[in-house]
């Protein structure tokens, strides 16, 4: 069995490449055009061809790779070639992405590797990682890679074996506002949310609207709290998280047409325990809400969320 794989790696059907090479690279780093092979950040041919350009043709979806032909020369400078006639590719089709996640090592993710493998994916990024991490590498590369794909004029899906593998509440709403503004779609395999859904469908107007009721409870709950703590003469308040450098910086962002998970990966926690950090997506929707809510008032930074009398109620 080995020396086969390593026969197949070595001589790689010539019209494999052919195929894969009738679409253009979906990397924005790469953007090579059809008719020409994939391409290194220093200008060079790649050895082998980017996954998300040769998962674009139906029959390669379930390849692990794709070697460059000797024809094209690896490692030489890249030039682009002759791009094929109009029409001459097949048909790109629908991508199905999928992702798995459980929230402790102990937990086995078996049952949903095996959900999404009979679903048709055909790949899947998973980890063992709980919703209050700040950041979820494998989550964050799947959507990386929808967006390419998306970007590229492909349809594709965020397959899921239930929509808490995903996150809760406004960690949730956030994912599915950044896909639908990608046009990204979702598909949920179990649970109250089983089905594909649309980015234009419905759900994600509902992930939208339970997002927004949650926060206004959250809202409210920290209020009285803080009240609560004045009237016993406690001083309310952390360590700082946001101030107006920040805010500026998010207002910019946000004209710019950003995701509240694109901005909050562009700004930086400049004091406190967290200085040097990013904030989350949650802070960042906050510090926007209340700038949006009442502009004129002067700006008073955040305080952290261990300093919120409430938040174990969350």
């Amino acid at each position: 069995m080995k020396q086969s794989v390593a026969v197949n790696s070595a001589s790689p059907d010539r019209q494999d490449y052919q195929r894969v090479e009738a679409y253009a690279c979906p990397m924005s780093t790469c953007a090579a055009p059809a008719g020409s092979p994939c391409r290194t950040a220093k200008q060079k041919v790649a050895v082998q061809y980017h996954t998300a350009r040769f998962r674009l043709v139906p029959q390669l979806a379930k390849t692990l790779s794709v070697p460059t032909p000797a024809v094209r020369r690896p490692g030489a400078v890249w030039t682009e070639l002759l791009r094929p006639a109009d029409g001459v590719g097949e048909p790109v089709g629908h991508v199905r992405i999928g992702y798995a996640r459980a929230s402790t090592m102990r937990q086995s993710l078996d049952s949903q590797l095996d959900a999404l493998a009979e679903a048709g994916v055909t790949r899947v990024f998973s980890e063992k990682i709980s919703t209050r991490a700040v950041r979820r590498p494998e989550l964050e590369a799947a959507v990386t890679l929808v967006r390419e794909i998306r970007g590229s004029g492909v349809r594709v899906t965020l397959v899921v074996h239930e929509h808490k593998r995903l996150g809760r509440g406004i960690d949730l709403a956030t994912l599915a506002e950044e896909l639908k503004a990608h046009d990204v779609g979702l598909e949920f395999l179990t649970g109250e949310l089983q089905g594909s859904h649309d980015p234009a469908g419905v759900v994600f107007t509902v992930l939208a609207a339970l997002s927004g009721m949650e926060r206004e409870y959250i809202r409210d709950r920290t209020l009285e709290g803080h009240e609560s703590a004045r009237r016993r003469g406690k001083t309310i308040g952390g360590a700082t998280v946001t101030d107006d450098a920040m805010l500026s910086m998010a207002l910019h962002l946000r004209d710019q047409n950003l995701s509240l998970r694109d901005i909050a990966s562009r700004l930086v926690i400049t004091n406190g325990k967290k200085k040097g950090q990013r904030p989350s997506p949650a802070t960042v929707l906050r510090m926007l809400r209340d700038h949006d809510e009442n502009p004129d008032a002067p700006r008073t930074a955040e305080p952290s969320h261990k300093a919120h009398p409430n938040e174990k109620s969350r």
